[in-house]
């Protein structure tokens, strides 16, 4: 191998300090992966590398299955996934390290098993899923895959040392989707993790989970490993942020949409940041702006092809006033409002102080002097949402909708884009269409059933026609009697 074709990547990093490497959970699906992560970790030795893993591919899934099966009466099916489970675990285990390591291992690991079981049974009797519970039963992927881990490392040869992530990351107590207290969290993770890495040993925790103040387990929500990554690769003043995954980098767009979709390169944190938000899968949302904070390079990179080159998410843009890749966030709705004119100037106050009680985030906001439209994941309190805003104004609301998003820095400034936009989809129901604040996005509503189509075919005008074509056709659509 060519060190990861990596003089580039390596460039970007500072004498003295760490690497954090966070797996995903397909990079340690299985025990073939998990030694592909020994390689790659192996070639990071002279960076100090810090390493941060998901649960093993699909595991957080069956153990939340498992958790509200055993709150709906039925913790016999929730031991079951458990059993199914231990099983895969213990596979993965044999496979990875001798017969006298994996006893000691599995000492360590069927303790978590045990008290998966007694907290189905808890759940069953009690006939509720608390959050606290919840973020019990979904932590315990993360503590097997890390140990796991570390076990394959020791057994590989590396001075290893596991880490209990609770004592790293510190958290408000918002269970099942805690926010990273951030002065707290640089204060726990240099406490631990610098004298580890200053003994010259590698540390190895699992991410997603943290704990408050009191001690107590949460977990930042659903790809919250990321997060836990940037927060201490933030902490530790790492010289990068690396995130592995199963694809190549961040692309055009979805490749299972579009085959022909595209490696991009460099982007710049805001864009990386705007992917993530309207509906982008290879970076959690939470993981950029820690990153900024102290502009820490990220990297995205492909576990299984670890020569692709990869992604790099920097301060600055590399090319301004071009799409850089599309995006669709699927089960969206739209809730439009009319104020009575008594209520007009202090609509937006209350509307956003409903939208808080019922913890229900906006998208994005339209407003016109009728009224104005917000757009919002799909929730099943949406209904009650919609009940308490009639109080201060008329209100619609639909639901199956998807929100397409072009990114780019400074596309705003560039009308032709949009012109070439509605001239592609111009048969769909397209409406909202909204040009952000920040001139680095362009998104607009369509019906969920033809979002793909939407996204192939602005993927194909954007990134597989010719240049000039594109060109000529935003020259014909602003001459007079054109399309547009």
């Amino acid at each position: 191998m060519n060190q990861l074709s990596n003089e580039s990547h390596e460039a970007t990093g500072r004498r003295g300090e760490c690497v954090v490497m966070k797996f995903g959970g397909t990079s340690v699906e299985d025990a073939a992966a998990i030694r592909r992560v020994s390689q790659l970790v192996k070639r990071r030795l002279r960076h100090r590398p810090v390493v941060v893993v998901s649960a093993l591919a699909k595991v957080t899934d069956q153990l939340l299955s498992a958790a509200r099966a055993s709150s709906e009466g039925g913790p016999q099916s929730a031991r079951e996934t458990v059993e199914r489970l231990r099983q895969r675990h213990q596979t993965v285990a044999r496979e990875l390290v001798e017969e006298q390591q994996f006893h000691c291992l599995w000492a360590e690991l069927e303790p978590a098993f045990q008290m998966l079981d007694d907290l189905a049974g808890e759940t069953a009797a009690t006939g509720a899923l608390l959050p606290e519970v919840q973020d019990r039963f979904l932590g315990v992927g993360e503590f097997l895959s890390s140990k796991i881990l570390h076990a394959a490392l020791l057994h590989a040869g590396f001075d290893v040392a596991w880490i209990d992530s609770k004592e790293c990351i510190v958290t408000d107590a918002a269970h099942t989707r805690a926010t990273p207290l951030w002065e707290d969290t640089r204060t726990r993770s240099r406490a631990v993790l610098l004298p580890v890495l200053q003994s010259g040993q590698l540390p190895v925790l699992g991410g997603f989970v943290g704990a408050t103040r009191e001690g107590i387990p949460t977990t930042l929500g659903r790809g919250g490993s990321d997060c836990s990554a940037a927060m201490i690769g933030v902490g530790l003043e790492a010289s990068r942020i690396e995130i592995w995954t199963d694809v190549d980098g961040v692309m055009t767009t979805d490749p299972n949409l579009c085959p022909d979709a595209r490696r991009i390169t460099t982007l710049s944190f805001n864009e990386a940041a705007e992917l993530a938000r309207f509906g982008a899968q290879v970076l959690h949302p939470a993981t950029i702006a820690p990153a900024m904070r102290r502009n820490i390079p990220v990297w995205v990179l492909n576990s299984r092809n670890p020569e692709s080159g990869g992604t790099e998410i920097v301060a600055h843009a590399s090319e301004i006033g071009r799409v850089k890749a599309i995006t669709a966030k699927r089960e969206v709705a739209v809730l439009d409002l009319e104020p009575a004119p008594s209520m007009a100037s202090d609509l937006p106050r209350q509307v956003f102080e409903v939208f808080a009680r019922h913890r229900h985030s906006v998208e994005l906001l339209s407003a016109s002097h009728h009224g104005f439209s917000l757009v919002m994941s799909a929730a099943t309190d949406l209904p009650a949402i919609a009940q308490e805003l009639r109080g201060l104004a008329n209100v619609r609301w639909e639901n199956h909708k998807a929100l397409v998003c072009l990114v780019g820095e400074k596309i705003g400034r560039r009308p032709e884009i949009a012109s070439q936009v509605l001239h592609v989809i111009s048969d769909m129901d397209v409406r909202l269409i909204c040009q952000g604040a920040s001139e680095r996005t362009i998104s607009f509503l369509v019906e969920e059933a033809r979002a793909e189509e939407a996204v192939r075919r602005l993927h194909e005008l954007l990134f597989s026609t010719p240049a000039h074509v594109a060109e000529g056709l935003a020259r014909v659509m602003y001459q007079p009697g054109g399309t547009c």
